[in-house]
This record gives structure tokens, sequence and C-alpha cells, in this order.
């Protein structure tokens, strides 16, 4: 064992993703290698450490690290190079040179016990100075926790992840139950939390650890949009998991109910389902609340709606067709009631129609759509303001309730009318905490495409709820006159009706441009971006084109994508700030979307604040700053999200998103590669979701072969839901009574 202390002179090498780093140290005048666990090591960090020489066949002699801690650099040199680093949030080169040359080797006792100081340089403030500390306090902490983590693998970023969640008390934390990690972590998988548990001594076929492993198979069918999951396929997938049987899986299933983590039912037709019990709670109260909205009677006694309908169509100049006055007159009828139709088929119209007529009663009316940009799009539409349901909800989030919404069942909305938009996109969770903040007094219409890919959380509720045949549902179909001018809203009906689409006319919207190998395809959408469709119709590139693909990998799916059509719209610069990444790199300027709720990210909106960036959200960023190590999003409804590099991976480059994550969107111009993939991803509601993302031109590119595929292939992959059942239970106690 040799023992040395050094200042790193060059990090040959270094895995963000695990902390593996290659160092060359200056010590006592000797150019030393050492390699090892060492995360968040910094040029002029001046270390001690302990560890084996050996000697690589390639590289020499090395010492292999066994175990190293910080010192305080022993020179101005060595000072000044730790804190330009970049460790330390609100220091850069130029700032690190200023406080060496104030404070000299006393500079990181300064930080440590009398920041304030720090402002007797000029460019400091008191806002920089709490950075500063804040960020030298983090350190401190963190490198505990990643010396303990790092013998596990779990990669930087991940490391102040769980320190940011946890704090000073993360070792134990993890100690007590490393399977929250999963849980709780995002980008951190029960395998790892597993291989924790294990190096822990907890047994592979304890109660503990099955119940663990259960629950994380639930919540992995809830991400893929099942609210429960059969118990015997749950019970093989763990034992699969966890190389246990499927007896010792059925037997700690019970731990998890007894917990209050889980709750099994059974259906009518006699098999068992296993629910995450947020979701079996989700499900009950919504088809409670359902019920109970379908029995409150809402009829006005002395209207004539027929009569107010034709005043109403006068004063704006239309005529509505009997199947949209029937959706009118309904809307006042039902507490509750659903629209359903394809595009061209004039929601918008009616949405319009019903806030005229309602507030000529003076009655309140609030709009609301599942995504920021669905938002902003019913508001352009309508003229009236609409939000997000999470914020017509109050969203809020604190440390000490965690999250929640401030209008529930004791503080509920109080406008007379809640019309929401695209409504299959709301998933089980969102629509119970809806229904619990609207009383009965008040009338709920959703308005949406049932034909369009369910939800991205768990949940089928729209198709749902219109299947039960509890709720009044009113389809439209007749495509109306600007819609039959248009090939976009033509070929969508074509599509859903299991017809091949209509394209090539160059007076039209809708185009299909043949080629045959991957790359073409590639070769072609690069240059539609880039050229021919801005020369072409004027279309921005940066704000106008959205590419999507039905899949995530190869040379035509997102990522891929993603990274060459930034090489082409959004090149490095110089003076262009860039963070890289595992997959890609963040350059100011790039188009971006959040890839998974965060409940506590906070956001500003003018003078309004407030908490939660969703699955979906999309923006540009603003600005990158290395040295405070954050990244400023500007999303389409007009936030602005300040990310912490520790942050970031909960964003995607998004010049080319999935299918799915497109919903609630519209977008000037589509371009969607056509080629082969898997039977589930190539689909016909599939590819009507994307063609009706489409305002002013659809361009597919590919293989005609496998456009028609998609259309033939009707396949809608099952989700596990037991809305569908408790509603028709529900419909039926009604008749019964």
């Amino acid at each position: 064992m040799v023992e040395i202390e050094g200042t790193v002179e060059e990090i040959i090498y270094k895995n963000d993703q695990n902390g593996y780093a290659v160092l060359e140290i200056n010590s006592k005048e000797d150019s030393i290698t050492v390699v090892g666990y060492m995360p968040y090591v910094g040029i002029g960090e001046t270390l001690k450490i302990e560890g084996e020489w050996t000697t690589h066949p390639d590289y020499g002699e090395q010492i292999k690290v066994s175990k190293y801690e910080m010192v305080a650099p022993a020179t101005l040199y060595g000072m000044e190079r730790f804190l330009s680093s970049g460790l330390i949030r609100g220091i850069g080169p130029v700032m690190a040179k200023k406080i060496v040359t104030k404070f000299g080797l006393e500079s990181l006792n300064i930080i440590e016990t009398h920041p304030e100081r720090l402002t007797e340089i000029p460019g400091i403030g008191d806002e920089r100075v709490k950075m500063i500390s804040e960020s030298y306090e983090k350190q401190k902490g963190l490198r505990e926790v990643m010396v303990f983590l790092q013998g596990y693998g779990i990669s930087t970023t991940n490391a102040i992840k769980i320190y940011k969640q946890y704090g000073d008390d993360s070792i134990n934390l993890i100690k007590q139950n490393p399977y929250r990690l999963s849980d709780e972590i995002f980008g951190i998988g029960f395998r790892t939390a597993d291989k924790i548990a294990s190096s822990m001594g907890v047994d592979a076929h304890s109660a503990y650890r099955i119940s663990s492993g259960a629950r994380y198979v639930l919540m992995q069918y809830a991400a893929n949009g099942h609210t429960y999951v059969p118990m015997d396929l749950l019970a093989k997938e763990t034992a699969r998991l966890l190389d246990v049987t499927e007896d010792e899986v059925n037997d700690s299933l019970v731990l998890l109910v007894q917990n209050g983590k889980a709750m099994f039912e059974t259906f009518e037709d006699g098999s068992h389902g296993v629910y995450y019990i947020p979701y079996y709670t989700a499900e009950t109260n919504t088809a409670d609340k359902i019920m109970k909205m379908t029995l409150t009677d809402v009829k006005p006694g002395d209207i004539d709606i027929k009569k107010e309908i034709s005043k109403i169509e006068n004063e704006m100049g239309i005529r509505l067709a009997e199947n949209q006055k029937i959706a009118v007159e309904e809307s006042i009828k039902n507490s509750i009631l659903i629209i359903t139709g394809g595009p061209g088929t004039g929601k918008t119209t009616i949405i319009n129609f019903i806030i005229k007529l309602f507030k000529k009663f003076g009655k309140s009316v609030a709009l609301a759509a599942p995504t920021g940009r669905a938002a902003k799009r019913m508001s352009e539409a309508t003229g009236y303001e609409a939000k997000t349901i999470h914020r017509l909800l109050e969203y809020s989030y604190s440390d000490e309730e965690g999250r929640g919404f401030g209008k529930d069942d004791k503080d509920p909305i109080t406008e007379d009318v809640i019309i929401i938009d695209e409504a299959s996109m709301i998933d089980i969770l969102l629509m119970n905490a809806l229904l619990k903040a609207i009383p009965l007094s008040s009338r709920l219409i959703l308005v949406g495409d049932v034909d369009q890919l369910p939800s991205v959380g768990a949940g089928n509720v729209l198709r749902d709820i219109i299947d039960s045949g509890l709720v009044k549902v009113i389809r439209l179909k007749e495509i109306f006159r600007q819609g039959k001018e248009s090939l976009i809203v033509v070929n969508a009906h074509k599509i859903n009706n299991g017809e091949y689409p209509t394209f090539n006319d160059k007076e039209n919207d809708f185009f299909f441009i043949n080629a045959n190998s991957q790359e073409d395809i590639l070769k072609i959408i690069l240059d539609l971006n880039k050229r021919r469709l801005p020369d072409a119709y004027g279309f921005d590139p940066m704000s106008d084109i959205q590419v999507l693909s039905p899949m995530r990998k190869g040379l035509i799916g997102v990522v891929n994508l993603n990274n060459e059509l930034q090489k082409c719209l959004n090149p490095p610069k110089k003076g262009l700030n860039e963070k890289p990444m595992k997959d890609f790199i963040f350059r100011v300027g790039d188009r971006v979307m959040q890839i998974k709720n965060n409940y506590k990210m906070k956001w500003v909106k003018g003078d309004e604040k407030g908490e939660g960036v969703f699955n979906g959200d999309m923006g540009v960023i603003e600005s990158i700053d290395n040295d405070a190590q954050e990244l400023n999003v500007y999303f389409d409804d007009d936030k602005y999200v300040k990310y912490d590099f520790s942050d970031i991976d909960e964003l995607n480059l998004s010049y080319c998103v999935t299918v799915h994550k497109s919903q609630g969107s519209e977008f000037p111009a589509v371009i969607m590669p056509m080629s082969f993939g898997p039977p589930m991803l190539l689909t016909r509601n599939l590819l009507y979701t994307a063609v009706t993302r489409a305002k002013k031109l659809v361009v597919i590119v590919g293989q005609e072969k496998y456009l028609k595929h998609m259309v033939d292939n009707n396949l809608i992959s099952k989700r596990y839901s037991g809305l569908l059942p408790k509603l028709r239970k529900a419909l039926s106690f009604m008749v019964e009574n």
C-alpha cells in the first residue's frame, strides 16, 4: 500500500456515469498516473491517495486507488486551479483568479466559514455568495455519499440526485431501504438497488426483497399504461426478475397489501388483478364520481334551447350541423358530456358555441387541456384563457406536505362549466384529481379524439368512459368544407377507416417521398428540414417543422435523428455555450422536451410562479451557464424553467420526438420516416395520431409498403384497466334501481 499527496494536473479520462477516472497527479515534482473511482474530482484539486502500484501493458506504471480524500491546495496555483475547475457553482476561471488574488491560501476557509466576505470582490453580490456557499457545503456532504456509492457503479449524476433527495441522511436512508432508490430516483433501476441490497446482506428470498420486486414490476407496468397487472402475470414477471419461485412471490404480495402499497381485485370473469394502491384509489374514485355526476339533474327548466342556439348562430354568422346542435343541447342537459371526433369535424366550433351560450346565461366557464401546448392552442382558438389541468387544479409542491392540488373536494373549482380539450391524453391519476375538484353543481365537458393513441400515463380513461355507456357521448363524423379542402383531414379519416391515403397532389398538403434505404430516408429528412420546406413554404425549421418517428432506436429513430438534425440546424458555434451529455450535446438554441413528470421543478411565467414540469412539455434552451452549472429553458406555454445540471437528464432534444410524445401538440409541418419496425409500433392509430398533429403539411419519407402495413395493422395494444368494468357495474346498479 502506498500513500501519496499531490495536485491533479490533468484528467486523462473520466466516466461521468460511474465516476471512474484516470488522472495525472503532480507529487513532489514527480508526475504519477492514478486510476480508480474518483467521482467529482477536478483539475487543481489536491488529493491524498491510498492504493497499489500496478503495471498497465500499454501505459506503464500507475497507482490503482483504493481510497482518496481531498485536502486544501497548498499553493496559490493549486488553489486557483481548484476553484476554476467548475466544482463550485458560481466560480469560473475569472472569478477564481479574483478570489485567490484577494484571499490567497485562505480562499477555501473564507468560502466555508465567512462566505459574506466574498462580497469584497467586485462582481460578487449576495445572490452569488449564496450560490457559492451552498454549492461548497453540498460538495462536502456529497463526497461522502459518492465514496459510499462508487462501489455500486452509481453515476456521478445519479449520486448528486440522491444527495439532493436525501441530503446528509443519504447513506442512512439507503442502508435502511436500498429499494427506495428505484422508486424515488429517476435513472436508477431496480437491478442497481437490488445489487446494493445484496451487498448489504439482504436475503435473496426475503419477503422484503420479493415484495419490493413485485412493487417495481407493478410500477413498470404502470409506466407502460396499465393500472393493474393480472396476478399470474405479476407472479411470473417478478419471479423471473428475482430468480425466485412464483409461490414465494404470491406469499410476499400479501405483505404489500398489508402495508397499504397494493390491492387485490377480483373481476366479474373470475380473474384476479393486483393494483399499486394509487391507481386502485384513482379508478375507484373516478368511477364513483362519474356515477354521481350522471345521476345529478342539471337540466334547465325554462330555457328554449333550440331558440337560444338559433340566436347565437345568427350572432356568430354560422349554421351548426344537426349533430353539432345536439352536442350543444346535451351540454346544457348533462352534468358530464363527451364530444369526440377526428380533425375537421368542428370540435373547436362547438367549444366556442358552448362558451358563448353559457356566458349568455351568466355562467362562468373554465378551459383546460392536459399539456401547455394544447392549452395554448385552446386559448388561441377561443380567445379565452386556457390553463393546463395542473394549473387549473392549482398544483403545488412542498418538502413538508409533498405534492398536491390546491383544488379538491374541500376547495373545489368555482366555475359553473369546465371544458377540457385533448381529453384522450388524460390518465387515471389526473382524471381522479380533476373529478375530485368538480362539484356536482358544475358541468364537465370532455372534448377529444378517442381514436388517437391513449394517454402516456396509466389508464384508458376516455375510451373506457365512452365504452361504458354510462355517460352521454356525441360522436362527430361529418367533415366540414374547410376540412374537405385539406388532404391532411381527408387522409386522417381514411386512415382511421382502414383506407389508404391519397398523396402527391402538388396543390395540396400531403406528400409521400419514396426512399428504399434508411440512409436515404435520413438524408431526405435532413434536406427537407434545412432546405426544401423552408424554401418552398417559408417554414422555420426551428419552430414550424416537427419530425415524428415511431421508434427511439436505429438510424431513423428519435435519438439519431435528433443528433443529426442538431448538426444540421444548430451546429456548434463560437460563443454558443453547450453541455455534453451521454447520448447527445445540449446547446443554446436547441429544441428540447421534458421526458418525465417533475413535480418539484420551479417555473416562472411573468409575475406568476409555480412548481411542476411535465412529461411532453416542449421548449427551447435559452442559456447555459457552465459556471453556475445551470441551463434555462423557455417552454411553449411561456414558462421559464431553470435546470441544475444534475436534472438535465430529464430533458431530451426534440427536433424529433416519438408520436406518443407529440400528443396534444399541433405543428405547421410534420415529417415522418416510414420503414421497417416492430408490429406493435407500426399501427393504424399511431399513423393516425401522427398525421393529425399537422396543421398545414404532412411529408412521409420511406417505403410505401410500410405505410400500407400501418393502415392495415389495426392492433391496439391491450391495457389492463379496471375502469370500464367499474363503470359498467355502476351502470347495472343504476338500471336495477
